[in-house]
């Protein structure tokens, strides 16, 4: 019964029911319309069942993003509804997918908004070079689910430098679905490559000096077109990425990464196989293993190849080519008997 408290409150808070959301003029006329200007109205009951299956994490977080809008709503902010064709991303890529095609996190996202209407919204800040335009500070997922659905995108536009930009980027990564290793080393090499401080990078990364330190490295020693096609690979973890980067500093390593993306089993895989695949490939050495040497070619008088001694191991043997004619084969096992016991009796005498 909390569950559904706190989602009827939710619902009341986003649909209407809730005093500090009461409309009112837009300052931009045409661009931004208020949210409650036309209240949505209910589903069928396959919305109510599927709300039945929210988590506990679920309702947390959605009692949090409540409280969240309140406080802003509160300081005079208002929710209001853009079209998504005017909201572009941020200036900072944090992903390396957009996850619309395969991350069931992302569709049943798509799904709660189509049966509930988007319950939180996004935070945004006018664009600073394109008039009428916006920029997303958090809520990407958010805005390209209401772009599948064809509806507007409810959005909070406030003043923001870039720095309050990319802190407030970094900090919904935090909260709501952490980037991989990959992805947050990446997401810190873009901005330094854009000037931010460190400071502001491990602000808005939540990390220490140190760990910032080993995200640029691992993000300078991986080619981000490599690191692009493997995927955000979250089951890899920080040693390995930090391992395949120590691999990928030798030329013929990275043309080995090449070759491995390119091959049909490389794009089959998922983004964790794709990056044990890669990992495997650099691992392994090229050098024969130890105890192990190549084999030595038998050839005739003529020069051609007709078998191959291997001495490597406890079991010295001829490999004799694939087509060897049965007779040459029924000789020379015969030869080889009489050298052999001929060998046997010079060494007794």
């Amino acid at each position: 019964m909390a569950g559904n408290n706190r989602k009827n409150e939710l619902r009341a808070l986003f649909m209407g029911g809730a005093p500090a959301a009461a409309p009112q003029a837009s300052e931009e006329p045409g661009e931004l319309t208020p949210v409650n200007a036309q209240p949505a109205a209910p589903r069928a009951a396959s919305g109510a069942v599927k709300a039945m299956g929210l988590s506990l994490g679920s309702i947390t977080r959605e009692a949090e993003e409540a409280r969240t809008l309140r406080e802003a709503l509160s300081q005079g902010e208002r929710v209001v509804a853009l079209d998504p064709a005017l909201v572009e991303a941020s200036f900072i890529e944090d992903r390396l997918t957009d996850g619309e095609g395969d991350d069931p996190d992302f569709l049943a996202l798509v799904e709660s908004i189509r049966d509930n209407g988007q319950q939180s919204p996004i935070l945004v800040r006018s664009h600073p070079e394109k008039q009428g335009y916006y920029q997303t500070a958090y809520g990407h997922r958010r805005l390209k689910a209401v772009r599948r659905l064809e509806l507007q995108v409810k959005a909070i536009v406030r003043p923001l430098t870039d720095d309050e930009l990319v802190l407030a980027q970094g900090k919904e990564n935090a909260e709501r679905r952490n980037l991989s290793f990959i992805e947050r080393a990446l997401f810190a090499a873009a901005l330094a490559a854009r000037g931010f401080d460190r400071k502001v990078i491990g602000d808005a990364l939540a990390v220490q000096k140190s760990e910032l330190s080993r995200l640029l490295q691992v993000a300078d020693g991986v080619p981000h077109q490599l690191a692009r096609a493997i995927g955000p690979a979250p089951k890899a973890g920080r040693e390995r990425w930090m391992a395949i980067g120590t691999l990928l500093e030798r030329d013929e390593a990275r043309e080995k990464a090449e070759e491995e993306i390119a091959s049909s089993r490389f794009r089959a895989a998922d983004t964790d196989q794709r990056f044990q695949l890669v990992f495997n490939r650099l691992s392994r050495s090229d050098k024969p293993e130890p105890g192990k040497s190549e084999p030595e070619e038998l050839k005739d008088e003529a020069g051609r190849v007709f078998a191959r001694l291997r001495l490597d191991g406890k079991a010295p043997r001829i490999e004799f080519l694939p087509g060897t004619h049965p007779a040459f084969l029924k000789e020379a096992v015969s030869m080889l008997a009489k050298w052999h016991a001929g060998f046997v009796a010079k060494q007794k005498s």
